[in-house]
C-alpha cells in the first residue's frame, strides 16, 4: 500500500507544473493585465497587485469542485476517448489564435505605449472586465474555469487519481494544480502592477519582451499538441516527458522575465 501512495508524488509534481503552465495561458495573462490596469488607474493599487492571485483563486476553486465531482463518475479511470481528442483540438485552436493575436499586438502597439496582452475569453465578460472588488475578480477567474480545455484537464486529473485513493487524491491533485497556477498568476499581477507604476521606456520594452515570449510559447505548445495527432513519432517522444516539457516552458518564461528585469534595471541605472 505504501508503494502505491509513494507513486503519486511524480503526479503531484506534474500537477503543480501543469498548473504553473496553465497560469501562463495568454487568456489568463490578458485578463489579469486588464483587471490590473483598470484598478491601478482607479487608484486601487493594493487591489491591482492582488488581481492575479484573486483571479487564480476563483479559477482554482472551480477546478477543485470539478475534480471532486468527476472523481465519483470515473472511479475506474474510464475517461471517454473523445474527451482527449476534442480537448486537444479546442486547446490548439485557442493557443494558435492567442499566439497570432498577441504577436500582432506586440508589433502594432505604438512605441510610446506598453503592450497590452490580447485574450479571447475576456471579450465575453462585459462589465466584469471592470471588476473592482476581490469577490468580483475571483468570480471572473471562476467563470474562466468553465471552458472545455480547463474542465477536461480537471476531469483527466480526477480520473487518473482514482487509482491512488479516489476523491481525496483527486482533490489533492486539483489543489496542487491550483497552487501552481496561483503562483504564476499572482506573479503576473505583481509584474503588471510594477510596470504600470513605471510606465517608462524600460517598462515598454519589458512588456514587449514578455509579449513576444508568451505569444511564441502559445504557438509552440499548440504545435506540440497537434504533432501528437499527426505524427506518431512525436507522440511517442512526448509520452512520459510531460513534466520535462512543462518545466522547460516555465523556465523559458522565467528567463524572459529575468531578462526583462535585467534590461529594466540596466537602463534605469544612473550613468
Amino acid at each position: 500500500m505504501e508503494s502505491i501512495h509513494d507513486s503519486i508524488y511524480p503526479l503531484i509534481a506534474l500537477a503543480v507544473v501543469l498548473g504553473m503552465k496553465h497560469g501562463m495561458d495568454a487568456d489568463h495573462l490578458a485578463t489579469i493585465d486588464g483587471l490590473t490596469r483598470f484598478n491601478a488607474a482607479a487608484g486601487r493599487k493594493k487591489l491591482a497587485r492582488l488581481c492575479g492571485f484573486l483571479f487564480s483563486l476563483g479559477h482554482g476553486i472551480v477546478v477543485c469542485i470539478v475534480a471532486v465531482a468527476t472523481s465519483f463518475l470515473f472511479r475506474q479511470g474510464a475517461v471517454p476517448a473523445w474527451m482527449d481528442d476534442v480537448g486537444a483540438w479546442v486547446s490548439a485552436f485557442f493557443l494558435l489564435s492567442l499566439g497570432a493575436l498577441n504577436l500582432y499586438a506586440v508589433f502594432s502597439t505604438p512605441a510610446h505605449e506598453m503592450v497590452q496582452m490580447v485574450g479571447l475569453k475576456g471579450r465575453w465578460l462585459g462589465q466584469l472586465r471592470h471588476a473592482n472588488h476581490p469577490v468580483l475578480i475571483a468570480l471572473v477567474g471562476s467563470l474562466f474555469a468553465f471552458s472545455f480545455d480547463t474542465l477536461s484537464q480537471a476531469t483527466l486529473f480526477s480520473a487518473t487519481a482514482t487509482q491512488y485513493g479516489g476523491v481525496m487524491s483527486a482533490l489533492l491533485l486539483a489543489v496542487c494544480f491550483m497552487a501552481g497556477m496561483m503562483a504564476t498568476d499572482a506573479a503576473n499581477g505583481l509584474w503588471i502592477s510594477h510596470l504600470l507604476q513605471r510606465a517608462d521606456a524600460t517598462a515598454r520594452a519589458a512588456s514587449r519582451i514578455m509579449g513576444v515570449t508568451v505569444a511564441l510559447l502559445s504557438l509552440f505548445v499548440a504545435a506540440l499538441g497537434l504533432s501528437r495527432r499527426f505524427f506518431p513519432e512525436a507522440s511517442s517522444w512526448q509520452e512520459g516527458r510531460e513534466l520535462f516539457i512543462g518545466c522547460s516552458i516555465i523556465a523559458v518564461i522565467a528567463a524572459s522575465f529575468l531578462f526583462a528585469r535585467f534590461t529594466q534595471q540596466r537602463v534605469s541605472a544612473p550613468v
